[in-house]
Protein backbone atom coordinates (compact mmCIF):
# COMPACT_ATOMS: atom_id res chain seq x y z
CA UNK A 1 0.00 0.00 0.00
CA UNK A 2 1.17 3.54 -1.29
CA UNK A 3 1.02 5.31 2.23
CA UNK A 4 3.45 7.29 5.03
CA UNK A 5 6.83 5.98 3.43
CA UNK A 6 8.72 8.05 5.64
CA UNK A 7 9.10 10.39 2.83
CA UNK A 8 9.26 14.49 4.64
CA UNK A 9 5.84 15.95 5.30
CA UNK A 10 6.98 19.22 2.25
CA UNK A 11 6.44 16.27 -0.15
CA UNK A 12 2.81 14.94 0.86
CA UNK A 13 1.17 17.90 -0.59
CA UNK A 14 -2.75 18.23 -1.70
CA UNK A 15 -4.93 14.91 -0.92
CA UNK A 16 -4.09 11.28 -1.94
CA UNK A 17 -5.66 7.98 -1.90
CA UNK A 18 -3.20 5.60 -1.02
CA UNK A 19 -2.76 1.76 -3.06
CA UNK A 20 -3.05 -1.20 -0.82
CA UNK A 21 -0.14 -3.99 -1.03
CA UNK A 22 2.00 -2.23 -3.10
CA UNK A 23 5.20 -4.16 -2.55
CA UNK A 24 7.40 -2.34 -5.44
CA UNK A 25 6.90 1.44 -4.58
CA UNK A 26 4.78 4.45 -2.93
CA UNK A 27 3.03 6.34 -5.16
CA UNK A 28 0.76 9.47 -4.44
CA UNK A 29 -2.23 11.31 -6.47
CA UNK A 30 -1.61 14.98 -5.91
CA UNK A 31 -4.48 17.07 -6.55
CA UNK A 32 -4.71 20.66 -6.99
CA UNK A 33 -6.74 22.72 -4.25
CA UNK A 34 -10.21 22.54 -4.18
CA UNK A 35 -12.17 25.77 -6.10
CA UNK A 36 -15.75 25.67 -4.19
CA UNK A 37 -16.81 27.45 -7.19
CA UNK A 38 -16.54 24.88 -9.45
CA UNK A 39 -19.96 22.53 -8.90
CA UNK A 40 -22.21 21.13 -11.39
CA UNK A 41 -25.05 22.83 -12.77
CA UNK A 42 -28.17 22.01 -15.19
CA UNK A 43 -27.42 25.35 -17.02
CA UNK A 44 -24.05 24.57 -17.67
CA UNK A 45 -22.63 22.88 -20.50
CA UNK A 46 -22.55 19.57 -20.89
CA UNK A 47 -18.82 18.48 -21.82
CA UNK A 48 -15.97 17.02 -19.52
CA UNK A 49 -13.15 19.59 -18.62
CA UNK A 50 -11.29 16.52 -18.35
CA UNK A 51 -10.05 17.12 -15.08
CA UNK A 52 -7.37 14.60 -13.51
CA UNK A 53 -9.47 11.41 -12.39
CA UNK A 54 -7.87 8.56 -10.53
CA UNK A 55 -10.63 5.21 -11.41
CA UNK A 56 -11.03 2.83 -8.42
CA UNK A 57 -10.77 -0.77 -9.25
CA UNK A 58 -11.33 -3.99 -6.79
CA UNK A 59 -9.91 -7.03 -6.39
CA UNK A 60 -9.33 -9.85 -3.73
CA UNK A 61 -7.09 -8.76 -0.65
CA UNK A 62 -3.42 -10.40 -1.53
CA UNK A 63 -2.59 -10.94 2.29
CA UNK A 64 -5.88 -11.28 5.92
CA UNK A 65 -3.76 -8.87 7.73
CA UNK A 66 -3.99 -5.74 5.14
CA UNK A 67 -7.48 -4.92 5.36
CA UNK A 68 -6.98 -4.35 9.15
CA UNK A 69 -7.65 -0.65 10.14
CA UNK A 70 -3.78 -0.13 11.04
CA UNK A 71 -3.21 -0.05 7.59
CA UNK A 72 -5.59 2.35 6.62
CA UNK A 73 -7.26 0.53 3.54
CA UNK A 74 -9.49 1.01 0.59
CA UNK A 75 -12.42 -1.43 0.87
CA UNK A 76 -15.65 -2.30 -1.04
CA UNK A 77 -17.94 -5.06 0.22
CA UNK A 78 -17.74 -7.51 3.69
CA UNK A 79 -17.26 -4.50 7.03
CA UNK A 80 -15.37 -1.45 7.51
CA UNK A 81 -12.03 -0.99 9.07
CA UNK A 82 -12.81 2.58 11.09
CA UNK A 83 -10.26 4.65 11.44
CA UNK A 84 -11.64 5.93 14.91
CA UNK A 85 -12.51 2.23 15.96
CA UNK A 86 -14.12 3.30 18.98
CA UNK A 87 -16.52 6.68 18.68
CA UNK A 88 -18.67 4.76 16.13
CA UNK A 89 -21.27 6.33 14.28
CA UNK A 90 -24.44 5.44 16.84
CA UNK A 91 -28.38 5.80 17.28
CA UNK A 92 -30.60 6.59 13.95
CA UNK A 93 -27.68 7.85 12.15
CA UNK A 94 -26.09 3.71 11.35
CA UNK A 95 -30.26 3.56 10.19
CA UNK A 96 -31.87 3.76 6.90
CA UNK A 97 -34.41 6.43 7.72
CA UNK A 98 -37.25 4.66 5.47
CA UNK A 99 -36.90 1.21 6.97
CA UNK A 100 -35.12 2.09 10.06
CA UNK A 101 -33.18 -1.21 9.52
CA UNK A 102 -29.48 -1.02 10.12
CA UNK A 103 -27.84 0.24 6.76
CA UNK A 104 -24.72 -2.09 5.36
CA UNK A 105 -20.92 -1.59 4.12
CA UNK A 106 -20.44 -0.37 0.94
CA UNK A 107 -17.16 1.26 0.57
CA UNK A 108 -14.45 3.06 1.88
CA UNK A 109 -11.33 5.37 0.76
CA UNK A 110 -8.47 6.86 2.63
CA UNK A 111 -8.02 9.86 1.41
CA UNK A 112 -6.26 12.34 3.77
CA UNK A 113 -5.21 16.11 3.09
CA UNK A 114 -1.88 16.26 4.08
CA UNK A 115 -1.64 20.38 4.26
CA UNK A 116 -3.26 20.35 7.11
CA UNK A 117 -2.70 19.05 10.89
CA UNK A 118 -6.25 17.22 11.87
CA UNK A 119 -6.50 15.73 8.41
CA UNK A 120 -3.19 13.16 8.44
CA UNK A 121 -5.31 10.55 8.28
CA UNK A 122 -8.76 10.58 6.59
CA UNK A 123 -10.72 8.27 5.44
CA UNK A 124 -14.88 8.34 3.88
CA UNK A 125 -16.84 5.47 4.38
CA UNK A 126 -20.38 4.82 2.41
CA UNK A 127 -23.28 2.84 3.72
CA UNK A 128 -26.81 2.10 2.50
CA UNK A 129 -29.72 0.07 2.68
CA UNK A 130 -29.84 -3.12 0.50
CA UNK A 131 -33.32 -2.43 -0.46
CA UNK A 132 -34.20 -1.02 -4.22
CA UNK A 133 -37.74 0.20 -2.67
CA UNK A 134 -35.61 2.04 -0.32
CA UNK A 135 -33.42 3.79 -2.87
CA UNK A 136 -36.40 4.40 -4.96
CA UNK A 137 -37.86 6.42 -2.32
CA UNK A 138 -34.16 7.96 -1.70
CA UNK A 139 -33.93 9.85 -4.98
CA UNK A 140 -36.93 11.82 -4.36
CA UNK A 141 -35.84 12.32 -0.22
CA UNK A 142 -32.74 13.95 -1.48
CA UNK A 143 -34.08 17.08 -3.25
CA UNK A 144 -35.21 18.19 0.23
CA UNK A 145 -33.39 21.28 2.07
CA UNK A 146 -33.78 22.08 5.66
CA UNK A 147 -36.36 22.88 7.63
CA UNK A 148 -37.80 19.80 5.94
CA UNK A 149 -35.67 16.75 6.81
CA UNK A 150 -34.71 14.49 4.24
CA UNK A 151 -35.09 10.42 4.87
CA UNK A 152 -32.29 8.97 3.22
CA UNK A 153 -31.23 5.28 2.64
CA UNK A 154 -28.12 6.15 1.67
CA UNK A 155 -25.06 7.87 3.84
CA UNK A 156 -21.62 8.64 3.89
CA UNK A 157 -19.25 10.03 6.85
CA UNK A 158 -16.03 11.44 7.27
CA UNK A 159 -13.58 10.65 10.00
CA UNK A 160 -10.04 12.58 10.33
CA UNK A 161 -7.26 11.78 13.12
CA UNK A 162 -4.31 14.24 13.64
CA UNK A 163 -0.54 12.25 13.04
CA UNK A 164 -0.68 12.14 16.63
CA UNK A 165 -3.53 10.23 18.04
CA UNK A 166 -4.85 7.35 20.63
CA UNK A 167 -5.34 4.61 18.19
CA UNK A 168 -2.26 4.72 15.61
CA UNK A 169 1.55 5.30 15.51
CA UNK A 170 3.27 8.36 14.23
CA UNK A 171 5.38 6.08 12.04
CA UNK A 172 4.82 4.93 9.04
CA UNK A 173 4.08 1.05 8.95
CA UNK A 174 5.89 -1.87 7.41
CA UNK A 175 3.36 -3.51 5.50
CA UNK A 176 4.91 -6.92 6.54
CA UNK A 177 2.20 -8.06 8.74
CA UNK A 178 4.01 -7.41 11.76
CA UNK A 179 1.88 -3.69 12.43
CA UNK A 180 -0.31 -3.29 14.68
CA UNK A 181 -2.93 -0.70 16.28
CA UNK A 182 -2.11 0.79 19.74
CA UNK A 183 -5.49 -0.85 20.79
CA UNK A 184 -8.46 -2.17 20.28
CA UNK A 185 -11.90 -1.09 18.65
CA UNK A 186 -15.13 -0.82 20.46
CA UNK A 187 -16.88 -4.43 20.13
CA UNK A 188 -19.22 -4.46 17.33
CA UNK A 189 -22.37 -6.30 16.38
CA UNK A 190 -22.20 -10.10 16.00
CA UNK A 191 -24.77 -10.31 13.22
CA UNK A 192 -23.17 -7.65 10.94
CA UNK A 193 -19.45 -6.93 12.30
CA UNK A 194 -19.93 -3.03 11.29
CA UNK A 195 -21.88 -1.02 13.78
CA UNK A 196 -21.30 -0.70 17.77
CA UNK A 197 -22.54 -4.16 19.70
CA UNK A 198 -24.52 -1.66 22.46
CA UNK A 199 -26.69 -4.26 23.36
CA UNK A 200 -25.79 -7.52 25.15
CA UNK A 201 -27.65 -10.65 24.59
CA UNK A 202 -29.26 -11.80 28.10
CA UNK A 203 -28.85 -15.38 27.47
CA UNK A 204 -25.05 -15.88 26.21
CA UNK A 205 -23.56 -12.25 27.24
CA UNK A 206 -21.19 -12.90 24.74
CA UNK A 207 -23.19 -12.14 21.29
CA UNK A 208 -23.23 -8.48 20.54
CA UNK A 209 -25.79 -6.30 18.52
CA UNK A 210 -26.23 -2.92 17.09
CA UNK A 211 -29.82 -3.10 16.59
CA UNK A 212 -33.08 -5.70 17.77
CA UNK A 213 -33.32 -6.37 13.89
CA UNK A 214 -29.48 -8.12 14.14
CA UNK A 215 -30.49 -9.75 16.85
CA UNK A 216 -33.90 -11.01 16.03
CA UNK A 217 -32.00 -12.77 12.74
CA UNK A 218 -29.32 -14.15 14.51
CA UNK A 219 -31.39 -15.81 17.08
CA UNK A 220 -33.47 -17.10 13.87
CA UNK A 221 -30.63 -18.28 12.13
CA UNK A 222 -29.23 -20.60 15.00
CA UNK A 223 -27.93 -18.05 17.85
CA UNK A 224 -30.99 -19.59 19.67
CA UNK A 225 -28.69 -23.18 19.79
CA UNK A 226 -25.66 -21.62 20.04
CA UNK A 227 -26.99 -19.45 22.83
CA UNK A 228 -26.92 -22.24 25.16
CA UNK A 229 -23.77 -24.09 24.67
CA UNK A 230 -21.99 -20.69 25.00
CA UNK A 231 -23.84 -20.19 28.71
CA UNK A 232 -22.76 -24.04 29.43
CA UNK A 233 -18.57 -23.07 27.99
CA UNK A 234 -18.88 -19.57 30.34
CA UNK A 235 -20.03 -21.08 33.47
CA UNK A 236 -17.09 -22.97 33.50
CA UNK A 237 -14.93 -20.42 32.64
CA UNK A 238 -13.23 -17.25 34.32
CA UNK A 239 -13.70 -15.57 31.12
CA UNK A 240 -15.41 -12.08 30.95
CA UNK A 241 -17.79 -12.45 28.23
CA UNK A 242 -18.50 -8.90 28.16
CA UNK A 243 -15.03 -7.41 27.81
CA UNK A 244 -15.45 -8.78 24.19
CA UNK A 245 -13.29 -5.45 22.42
CA UNK A 246 -12.37 -5.72 18.48
CA UNK A 247 -8.67 -6.92 18.28
CA UNK A 248 -8.50 -5.55 14.51
CA UNK A 249 -4.93 -7.90 14.31
CA UNK A 250 -7.59 -10.97 14.07
CA UNK A 251 -10.54 -10.44 11.50
CA UNK A 252 -14.08 -10.87 13.88
CA UNK A 253 -15.81 -13.60 12.48
CA UNK A 254 -19.70 -12.50 11.81
CA UNK A 255 -22.51 -14.45 11.68
CA UNK A 256 -24.40 -12.80 8.44
CA UNK A 257 -24.18 -14.20 5.23
CA UNK A 258 -25.91 -11.28 3.29
CA UNK A 259 -22.96 -8.92 3.56
CA UNK A 260 -21.61 -7.74 -0.07
CA UNK A 261 -17.72 -9.87 -1.18
CA UNK A 262 -15.06 -8.30 0.21
CA UNK A 263 -12.59 -6.39 -1.88
CA UNK A 264 -9.72 -3.85 -1.59
CA UNK A 265 -9.77 -0.89 -3.82
CA UNK A 266 -6.69 -0.35 -5.89
CA UNK A 267 -6.39 2.88 -7.85
CA UNK A 268 -5.19 4.06 -11.46
CA UNK A 269 -4.71 7.81 -13.16
CA UNK A 270 -7.25 7.60 -15.37
CA UNK A 271 -4.61 9.09 -18.29
CA UNK A 272 -3.09 5.78 -18.10
CA UNK A 273 -6.32 4.19 -20.45
CA UNK A 274 -6.32 6.51 -22.76
CA UNK A 275 -5.62 3.58 -25.42
CA UNK A 276 -8.19 1.47 -27.30
CA UNK A 277 -9.66 -1.40 -24.95
CA UNK A 278 -8.20 -4.91 -25.17
CA UNK A 279 -10.78 -6.83 -27.45
CA UNK A 280 -9.85 -10.06 -25.41
CA UNK A 281 -10.80 -8.51 -21.71
CA UNK A 282 -13.91 -11.23 -21.36
CA UNK A 283 -14.27 -9.42 -18.04
CA UNK A 284 -14.70 -6.05 -19.66
CA UNK A 285 -17.08 -7.50 -22.47
CA UNK A 286 -19.27 -9.02 -19.28
CA UNK A 287 -19.30 -5.64 -17.84
CA UNK A 288 -20.24 -3.26 -20.17
CA UNK A 289 -22.90 -5.94 -21.41
CA UNK A 290 -26.13 -4.46 -22.75
CA UNK A 291 -24.60 -0.49 -21.49
CA UNK A 292 -21.22 -1.04 -23.59
CA UNK A 293 -21.06 1.87 -25.99
CA UNK A 294 -20.79 0.02 -29.72
CA UNK A 295 -20.18 1.35 -33.15
CA UNK A 296 -24.24 1.70 -34.07
CA UNK A 297 -24.48 4.12 -30.89
CA UNK A 298 -21.60 6.19 -31.96
CA UNK A 299 -22.72 6.92 -35.62
CA UNK A 300 -25.88 8.25 -34.07
CA UNK A 301 -24.49 10.90 -31.69
CA UNK A 302 -25.38 13.15 -34.27
CA UNK A 303 -28.88 11.97 -33.82
CA UNK A 304 -28.85 12.43 -30.02
CA UNK A 305 -28.20 16.27 -29.96
CA UNK A 306 -31.61 17.12 -29.18
CA UNK A 307 -32.16 14.13 -26.76
CA UNK A 308 -29.81 15.31 -23.61
CA UNK A 309 -30.63 12.04 -21.72
CA UNK A 310 -29.40 9.98 -24.71
CA UNK A 311 -26.37 11.82 -25.64
CA UNK A 312 -24.47 12.32 -22.26
CA UNK A 313 -25.34 8.34 -22.06
CA UNK A 314 -23.41 7.88 -25.05
CA UNK A 315 -20.70 10.69 -23.74
CA UNK A 316 -20.45 8.68 -20.51
CA UNK A 317 -20.19 5.10 -22.45
CA UNK A 318 -17.17 6.24 -24.31
CA UNK A 319 -15.28 7.54 -21.31
CA UNK A 320 -15.86 4.47 -19.06
CA UNK A 321 -15.24 2.22 -21.81
CA UNK A 322 -11.30 2.95 -21.84
CA UNK A 323 -11.43 1.32 -18.40
CA UNK A 324 -14.72 -0.38 -18.27
CA UNK A 325 -14.12 -2.82 -14.95
CA UNK A 326 -13.43 1.21 -12.54
CA UNK A 327 -15.63 0.94 -9.87
CA UNK A 328 -14.44 4.44 -8.63
CA UNK A 329 -14.09 7.77 -9.86
CA UNK A 330 -12.15 9.98 -7.39
CA UNK A 331 -10.95 13.70 -8.27
CA UNK A 332 -11.04 16.86 -5.15
CA UNK A 333 -9.06 18.65 -7.80
CA UNK A 334 -10.66 22.48 -8.94
CA UNK A 335 -13.09 22.14 -11.38
CA UNK A 336 -13.67 18.28 -10.72
CA UNK A 337 -17.30 17.06 -11.67
CA UNK A 338 -19.20 13.70 -11.30
CA UNK A 339 -19.35 12.09 -15.16
CA UNK A 340 -22.95 12.00 -15.16
CA UNK A 341 -24.56 8.58 -16.82
CA UNK A 342 -28.08 11.13 -17.82
CA UNK A 343 -28.92 14.54 -17.92
CA UNK A 344 -32.09 13.84 -15.76
CA UNK A 345 -31.43 13.11 -11.99
CA UNK A 346 -28.55 15.26 -11.98
CA UNK A 347 -27.79 17.28 -8.83
CA UNK A 348 -27.69 21.18 -9.73
CA UNK A 349 -25.17 23.55 -7.79
CA UNK A 350 -28.60 24.71 -6.08
CA UNK A 351 -29.25 21.22 -4.67
CA UNK A 352 -26.02 20.61 -2.98
CA UNK A 353 -26.60 21.92 0.75
CA UNK A 354 -23.96 23.37 3.06
CA UNK A 355 -21.76 21.62 5.47
CA UNK A 356 -24.06 20.31 8.27
CA UNK A 357 -21.14 20.92 10.76
CA UNK A 358 -19.42 24.09 9.31
CA UNK A 359 -22.01 25.76 6.95
CA UNK A 360 -19.28 25.86 4.23
CA UNK A 361 -19.76 24.89 1.20
CA UNK A 362 -19.34 21.09 -0.18
CA UNK A 363 -17.22 20.32 -3.01
CA UNK A 364 -17.59 16.73 -5.34
CA UNK A 365 -14.97 13.97 -4.03
CA UNK A 366 -15.85 10.75 -5.76
CA UNK A 367 -18.64 8.77 -7.33
CA UNK A 368 -19.20 4.93 -7.48
CA UNK A 369 -20.05 3.66 -10.74
CA UNK A 370 -22.86 1.26 -11.15
CA UNK A 371 -20.35 -1.58 -12.20
CA UNK A 372 -19.18 -2.38 -8.40
CA UNK A 373 -22.60 -4.09 -8.69
CA UNK A 374 -21.32 -6.76 -10.71
CA UNK A 375 -18.42 -7.29 -8.14
CA UNK A 376 -21.05 -7.59 -5.51
CA UNK A 377 -22.79 -10.06 -7.39
CA UNK A 378 -25.83 -8.27 -8.59
CA UNK A 379 -28.66 -9.76 -10.30
CA UNK A 380 -30.68 -8.10 -12.73
CA UNK A 381 -34.96 -8.93 -11.83
CA UNK A 382 -36.96 -5.92 -10.61
CA UNK A 383 -36.15 -6.29 -6.86
CA UNK A 384 -32.42 -6.09 -7.12
CA UNK A 385 -30.58 -2.92 -6.26
CA UNK A 386 -29.39 -0.92 -8.76
CA UNK A 387 -27.86 2.63 -10.00
CA UNK A 388 -26.65 4.72 -12.39
CA UNK A 389 -24.15 6.39 -10.41
CA UNK A 390 -23.96 7.81 -6.34
CA UNK A 391 -22.18 10.88 -6.15
CA UNK A 392 -20.52 11.51 -2.93
CA UNK A 393 -19.82 15.68 -2.09
CA UNK A 394 -17.71 16.51 1.13
CA UNK A 395 -17.01 19.87 3.49
CA UNK A 396 -14.55 21.79 1.06
CA UNK A 397 -12.61 22.89 4.46
CA UNK A 398 -12.46 19.31 5.28
CA UNK A 399 -13.70 20.79 9.02
CA UNK A 400 -13.30 19.26 12.64
CA UNK A 401 -16.10 19.17 15.31
CA UNK A 402 -16.52 17.08 18.42
CA UNK A 403 -17.73 14.08 16.42
CA UNK A 404 -15.48 12.08 15.17
CA UNK A 405 -17.84 10.65 12.24
CA UNK A 406 -19.22 13.43 9.97
CA UNK A 407 -22.10 12.61 8.45
CA UNK A 408 -21.39 14.02 4.51
CA UNK A 409 -23.76 14.58 1.28
CA UNK A 410 -24.30 11.70 -1.53
CA UNK A 411 -26.62 12.07 -3.89
CA UNK A 412 -27.95 8.90 -6.30
CA UNK A 413 -28.78 9.05 -10.24
CA UNK A 414 -31.02 5.92 -10.86
CA UNK A 415 -32.04 4.84 -14.38
CA UNK A 416 -35.42 4.84 -13.49
CA UNK A 417 -36.73 8.14 -12.59
CA UNK A 418 -39.91 6.72 -11.45
CA UNK A 419 -40.77 4.47 -8.59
Amino acid sequence: MSSFNGDSMDDFKGLRITQLDDDNEDEETAMEPVNIDEFDDDDEDDEEDYEPVTLGFVESPRFPWSIHRHLFPNLAGGVPAWLDPVNLPSGKSILCDLCEKPMQFVLQLYAPIMDKESTFHRSLFLFMCPSMSCLLRDQHEQWKRAPEKAMRSMKVFRCQLPRVNPFYSSEAPKHDGTDKPLGNGAPLCTWCGTWKGNQLCSGCKSARYCSPTHQTLHWRMGHKTECQQLRAVIETSDSDPANNGVDLTQKQKVASKSLWKEFVVIHEDESEYDTEMSGDDEIAKSLVSTREVNDQMKSLMNDYEGDADKKIWVDFQQRVAKAPEQVLRYSRSSGAKPLWPMASGRASKSEIPNCKSCGGSLCFEFQVMPQLLFFFGGKNDRESLDWATIVVYTCANSCDSSLSYKEEFVWVQLYSQTT
